[in-house]
């Protein structure tokens, strides 16, 4: 579903993401970790096409997403470290909005399913997202791309800043939303999340992407020390 064949972006003579290669299959969420500056972020970008590729190709469904922008985006949701939704309407209505805009039309029981499915009441729905915590506004965003009936999901750094709880049932959601056929691509620095939920993982340095590996064969502990042992070298 997600492809990068050879993908690199450089801004002249600083190459900030180097001939990276990976796959991520629907039903699959693929982890990338580093440190800021790694690349991640830049890979995210690519495949949203807000930046475009010096080499290589970024591909969704098979589609180069430089040549098919509007295309390749129909299938696509993006959930950034901040969430952006407006602060003055409801739940209920910021995904309204949203899925009216992706071309799709819901009656209000069929808006509230959606959002009680990420875990969201109906009491939240009918609350303005200003009284909103992230977490929050976090299931609004991923009830948005449902309702898209988006096929990949990117995050960059979903989980920053939600408290425990949160990025538990934040995680959860994430692994359901793979069983059920999405292809998933996360940037985060957090490797305990990481190692709950990736089925692969990359670890990336200084655009470029070190060595991919398999999350269910990693304790926490040795995924922890081979991302320290990858940093150092």
């Amino acid at each position: 579903m997600l492809e990068a064949v050879h993908l690199t972006k450089a801004y002249g003579e600083r190459i900030v993401l180097d001939d990276l290669n990976l796959q991520v299959a629907p039903g699959e969420i693929f982890c990338l970790l580093g440190a800021n500056g790694a690349g991640k972020t830049t890979t995210i970008n690519l495949f949203l096409n807000f930046i475009t590729p010096t080499r290589g190709e970024a591909r969704i469904n098979g589609y180069v997403v430089a040549e098919h922008p509007i295309e390749t985006k129909q299938w696509l949701a993006y959930i950034p470290e901040q969430v952006m939704l407006y602060r003055n309407f409801t739940g209920l209505e910021n995904l309204d909005y949203f899925s009216e805009l992706a071309g799709k039309h819901y009656t209000r029981r069929e808006l509230l399913d959606w959002l009680a499915g990420v875990g969201l009441s109906a009491e939240a729905a009918e609350r303005r997202v200003a009284t909103y915590s992230k977490g929050m506004r976090q299931k609004v965003g991923i009830a948005i791309a449902l309702a898209k009936e988006a096929k990949a999901l990117l995050l960059d750094e979903p989980t920053s800043g939600l408290d425990p709880q949160a990025a538990n049932e934040f995680s959860q959601l994430l692994t359901r939303l793979a069983a059920q056929g999405m292809a998933v691509l996360m940037a985060t620095h957090d490797l305990f999340r990481a190692r709950e939920i990736g089925m692969h993982i990359g670890i990336m340095r200084q655009g470029k992407l070190l060595t991919t590996l398999t999350g269910t064969d990693l304790t926490p502990q040795a995924l922890e020390q081979l991302y320290l042992d990858y940093m150092r070298n």
